[in-house]
């Protein structure tokens, strides 16, 4: 364990339990080694994993930065509320600790810009946890695009149909909010939950850069009784001149994998970006599904920090996906949807949309809005030119 690297985890809760039990799998590997733990609350036994208990059990602490003192670590993963990501990751870098940020990074452009450059000026290391741009799918599918084998792209789709409880806006107090105690949250559903579908569009586009997008309309609503948004959809243009359009809901009658759909003149990928598998399909071919394999963020981090790899999703690489944020967090409050437009299901206690999965479909499908798409509850989309 000599050659294992430091890692405090802050936030090991909630989505914090998946890193947690990530950072033992690769504490397992000889690695990293978990040498704290931030949270308010300090975990119990029975909630850290087998073997992280007893003697070799890691410091714990409320205190982030005198934790990251008294155990030397190398590398933090945040994974705490979104608000806190900025202060947090300046914090770590301060001291010359490496960052595993969780997604969203900021709740605004502004944020998102002093996190970067405070971490750059520190001279740390920041990886974003966008974990589907690990997948080996993603350079593979834009080679298929640089190769013609759709023939011209003409614009990308991403589609996202799931469900959440309405437990799950009473998780946390930031949860579903945009705004709390006076600060930004954006909490939404194209923020957070299916943040990775917008991601990955923007990926497989190569306009990840905030200088790469030039236009971004919103349709932003909601069926639960929250702040932000539970069902959207989103068309960003690119300054390639392609238009990638996402929809996505919290709402869905039957919850399916997300996806991303790239439409060419000639075929069209689908890429299912949790199960990193795609689909081909092109004139004058039969279907074609591939399988890959995936890249972790943080192992990553550890090969870029000790053997010089590539760093898979860097603060700059996520600049096109923050200006989405701030778009979103500049529109107007999601509109709630009527009454009559979204039932309650009392055995899961969640409220799901009638029609809605078919409309995520089609949205990725034809690269329309809800609003173009005839749903009677959409609204006009509302339009924000963006500066850089």
């Amino acid at each position: 364990m000599s050659t294992a690297v430091p890692v405090v985890l802050a936030g090991a809760r909630g989505h914090g339990r998946w890193h947690l039990d990530n950072i033992r799998r690769l504490q397992d590997k000889g690695i990293v080694r978990l040498a704290g733990i931030c949270e308010l609350t300090p975990l119990t036994g029975d909630e850290l994993p087998e073997g992280l208990s007893g003697s070799g059990a890691p410091e714990q602490s409320a205190d982030f930065g005198a934790l990251l003192d008294s155990t030397g670590a190398e590398i933090a993963v945040i994974c705490t509320p979104i608000p806190t990501h900025t202060d947090l990751a300046l914090t770590a870098a301060r001291r010359g600790v490496h960052l595993l940020l969780e997604k969203p990074p900021a709740p605004s452009y502004a944020e998102f810009r002093r996190m970067a450059d405070g971490v750059a000026a520190a001279g740390a290391v920041c990886q974003i946890g966008f974990q589907s741009l690990g997948s080996h799918a993603v350079p593979a599918i834009r080679e298929l695009m640089a190769e013609g084998a759709i023939g011209e792209v003409v614009g990308i789709g991403g589609a996202g149909a799931w469900a959440r409880a309405e437990s799950y806006y009473r998780r946390a107090p930031w949860a579903g909010r945009r705004r709390l105690n006076g600060v930004d949250v954006v909490d939404g559903v194209l923020t957070n939950p299916l943040a990775h579908a917008v991601a990955t569009a923007l990926a497989l586009d190569d306009s990840t850069r905030a200088e790469d997008v030039t236009d971004i309309e919103t349709e932003l609503l909601r069926a639960n009784d929250i702040e932000s948004d539970d069902t959207s959809c989103l068309r960003v243009t690119t300054a390639r001149g392609r238009q990638i359009v996402v929809a996505v809901t919290l709402c869905a009658e039957q919850p399916d994998e997300p996806y991303v759909l790239v439409h060419g003149d000639r075929g069209r990928i689908t890429f299912w970006y949790k199960q990193d598998r795609v689909l081909l399909q092109r004139s004058g071919h039969g279907p074609q599904e591939y399988e890959y394999g995936r890249t972790d963020l943080l192992e990553n981090l550890v090969a870029h920090l000790t053997d010089g790899d590539e760093l898979l999703v860097t603060p700059d690489s996520t600049g096109a996906f923050m200006k989405v944020v701030e778009a979103i967090r500049l529109a107007p409050d999601p509109a709630p949807l009527p009454e009559e437009a979204w039932r309650l299901l009392p055995d899961e206690q969640r409220r799901v949309v009638p029609g809605i999965d078919g409309l995520v479909a089609a949205a990725a499908d034809t690269l329309a809005l809800y609003s173009e798409l005839g749903a009677p509850w959409a609204l006009p989309a509302r339009t924000k030119e963006v500066s850089t």
